[in-house]
């Protein structure tokens, strides 16, 4: 007598299969993509269509990256479980939480409040308690933060800044979208070596403007 088993969703089914189909190889990192709960992540009228391979809208006039982009930054910081990582860029803290079931510990900065504060309460709701969202200017990351093993940035930035790359340890990685806040940017990863940074232009990506300050509304 066979026991009927539930089968996974065919949205979750081809989320999988298009992550790899795109060329994401790394074991860890897909199965991160399938455990975390990115249903939890969008807003309640795009839940049907959460596990498209489309960025979608959040409040404060931003985006939660497609699940692509995400895998694909992800896969190629490289992390270890021994990592303290920042991310510049909460959001609604989809990238925060997959960082951090791959490392030790998640530092994240977001300039709107009411981002910051959804996604700290999702996170905690999930037990994803090595993750710190701060309220604060991702172009002024706090000097008591310390350096970190790698560095991601969820939004455009025109050219990463120098002060930003000096937060890194030696051989840490930051990747970051670079280019103008109208258009296209370059994907760029960025990697911190005895002598200076090793950088490398990756894919074409389209993120929102990354802006310095804390938000004055919302």
């Amino acid at each position: 007598m066979s026991m009927a088993v539930n089968p996974k969703p065919p949205e979750k089914m081809m989320f999988q299969l298009t992550l790899r189909r795109r060329g994401i190889s790394d074991q860890a990192v897909l199965r991160t993509m399938e455990e975390v709960p990115r249903e939890v992540f969008v807003e309640p009228r795009d839940r049907d269509d959460a596990y498209r391979d489309s960025a979608l809208a959040i409040p404060c006039g931003q985006t939660i990256s497609q699940p692509f982009v995400v895998a694909y930054m992800t896969e190629r910081l490289q992390l270890h479980k021994d990592h303290r990582v920042l991310e510049i860029g909460t959001g609604s803290g989809y990238q925060a939480a997959i960082l951090s079931r791959l490392c030790k510990h998640v530092l994240t900065i977001e300039r709107y409040r009411t981002l910051a504060d959804s996604a700290r309460k999702r996170l905690e709701g999930l037990g994803y308690y090595n993750v710190e969202v701060l309220l604060g200017d991702g172009f002024d990351v706090p000097a008591g933060a310390g350096d970190f093993d790698r560095i991601i940035v969820t939004a455009a930035m025109e050219q990463i800044p120098d002060k930003l790359l000096q937060r890194l340890e030696p051989g840490g990685i930051l990747i970051a979208p670079v280019g103008p806040h109208q258009g296209a940017q370059t994907l760029v990863r960025a990697v911190r070596t005895e002598t200076g940074f090793e950088r490398k232009d990756l894919v074409d990506v389209r993120f929102v403007p990354a802006l310095p300050g804390v938000a004055r509304e919302m």
